[in-house]
């Protein structure tokens, strides 16, 4: 017998689900004003970004115990972050099950981060309606385990933009000043943001929403500052004896 996408995408899961919630977890808002005001993988949306926020605290909690709040809250941000939960999307090919309407399938929603992010949270609340906090649990802990493991090392990555705000404190450049504009038609808008920060523009990136291009931008003037520290350093009385005692 052979499955149907929707079997196959349980497997993947390796749990079992109610079928009218698989069904609508896979319902963006797009279909279903297509088809007719149909309900949307919205509220399940809502409900899986709750249980997935607490499973992943509580692993960072455990795994961390001499972390302190502020870091944990950076690590946390980076497992959840759109960004991550689309690269767990697509690991499923979760963008070939979405019930997508005719102006989102020409844009390729199927590929949008935004939206797989949004549908993967859904999921997971309907695997939470369909089977409890434990089972959840279990499936959201096997989902982010490698984006789980790897914030441990991401440092300043974590969130760009509150490393650079950190980093501007104790260099006593002010607070950075984000100025962004997009371009393009809405369905293919491209964001620009630029950092303005001690009277420069630090850094610059791009993007398909304001966040993505300002966590560009932020992590390009954090990496300009990091240089500019480390120039200063290198040419200060003790950095040129560290240079000529190596030497």
């Amino acid at each position: 017998m052979t499955a149907t996408p929707a079997t196959q995408l349980v497997e993947k899961l390796g749990v079992h689900l109610d079928p009218e919630l698989l069904v609508l977890s896979l319902t963006h808002r797009s279909f279903a004003h297509e088809a007719g005001g149909i309900p949307t993988n919205e509220r399940l949306e809502f409900l899986g970004d709750t249980v997935l926020g607490l499973v992943v605290t509580e692993a960072l909690y455990r795994r961390h115990p001499d972390l302190s709040e502020g870091e944990l809250a950076k690590m946390r941000a980076a497992t959840v972050s759109q960004r991550a939960l689309a690269a767990i999307a697509r690991e499923l090919g979760l963008g070939e099950y979405l019930l997508l309407g005719k102006g989102e399938l020409a844009t390729g929603g199927r590929e949008k981060d935004s939206i797989l992010s949004d549908t993967l949270e859904a999921l997971i609340g309907a695997v939470y309606l369909t089977h409890g906090l434990e089972p959840a649990r279990d499936v959201v802990a096997r989902l982010v385990e490698d984006t789980l493991s790897a914030a441990a090392g991401l440092g300043a990555g974590l969130d760009w933009k509150t490393s650079l705000q950190e980093l501007a404190s104790r260099l006593d450049l002010g607070v950075p000043e984000y100025r962004c504009e997009g371009e393009g038609p809405d369905h293919a808008r491209v964001f620009t943001a630029r950092i303005h920060l001690g009277g420069e523009v630090r850094g610059e990136g791009t993007g398909p929403s304001k966040k993505v291009a300002e966590q560009e931008a932020a992590e390009a003037a954090y990496r300009s500052l990091e240089q500019l520290v480390e120039s200063v350093a290198a040419s200060s009385p003790a950095g040129v004896a560290r240079d000529r005692a190596g030497s």
